[in-house]
C-alpha cells in the first residue's frame, strides 16, 4: 500500500552548531561591577592620571598623609593639583571637629599620629579661613629624565613659610574690632567714624 504525503514521516534537519561559548552562570554583582564604578563619568572630580581607580585612590591617601605630616612636599603639577581637593577636604572635617568627621578622615588618613594632628593643629589654624587651605605654586626648573613640571604644594598659614598668604576675612574684623576696644579703654576716639565723601564735605 502506497503511502499517502499525509503519512510521510517529517524531514528531520540537522542540528545547527553555536559558534558562542557556553553561557556562564549569573553571579551576584560586586562592587566593582557596578556602573558607577565602570563608567568614567562617574569617577568624581579626579582626573586619572594614568592609573586605574584603585591605584590612583592609594596613591592620593599616600600624599595626603604625608602633606599633613610635612605640611609641604614636591610632586608634579597634576598630581599638586589632584591632592589639594583632598587636602582641603580634610581639613573640612578637622573643622567640623565632630565623630562622623573624624571616621571620615580615618579612612583617608593612614597614620593615627597624622590624624591627630589634623584635628588638634590644622584644625584650629583655619577656623577663620573659609576655603584655600592648600595652594599650589609651580616650580621653574622640570624634572630632570622625562621634564615633567613640578610644584609646590603646601598648607598655608604655616610657620616658616616663604610667601604669606591672604589674610581671611574674619581674622581682619577681629583684629580691628580689637584694636578698636584698645583705643576706647585707652582714651582714643578713633578716626573715620564716618564715609570718606562725608569727612571731606
Amino acid at each position: 500500500q502506497e503511502l499517502t504525503p499525509q503519512h510521510q514521516l517529517p524531514r528531520l534537519h540537522p542540528p545547527i552548531l553555536s559558534t558562542q561559548p557556553p553561557s556562564t552562570p549569573s553571579r551576584p554583582r560586586g562592587r566593582h561591577d557596578h556602573p558607577a564604578v565602570i563608567m568614567r563619568k562617574r569617577l568624581g572630580p579626579f582626573r586619572k592620571l594614568g592609573r586605574s581607580p584603585e591605584h590612583k585612590w592609594a596613591m592620593l591617601r599616600n600624599m595626603v598623609t604625608s602633606l599633613i605630616k610635612h605640611e609641604r612636599i614636591v610632586t608634579t603639577v597634576p598630581k599638586a593639583k589632584e591632592l589639594r581637593f583632598l587636602a582641603d577636604k580634610v581639613v573640612g572635617y578637622a573643622k567640623k571637629n565632630t565623630i562622623h568627621g573624624r571616621q571620615l578622615a580615618d579612612r583617608i588618613i593612614r597614620e593615627k599620629p597624622v590624624l591627630t594632628k589634623l584635628f588638634e593643629v590644622l584644625g584650629p589654624r583655619y577656623e577663620d579661613r573659609e576655603g584655600g587651605y592648600a595652594r599650589v605654586l609651580k616650580l621653574a626648573r622640570p624634572r630632570r629624565g622625562d621634564n615633567a613640571p613640578m610644584a609646590v604644594i603646601e598648607y598655608v598659614d604655616r610657620p616658616g613659610e616663604i610667601r604669606a598668604a591672604r589674610v581671611p576675612r574674619k581674622r581682619k574684623e577681629r583684629y580691628f574690632n580689637n584694636l578698636r576696644e584698645v583705643l576706647e579703654n585707652a582714651g582714643i576716639e578713633p578716626v573715620g567714624n564716618g564715609s570718606p565723601r562725608q569727612e571731606a564735605n
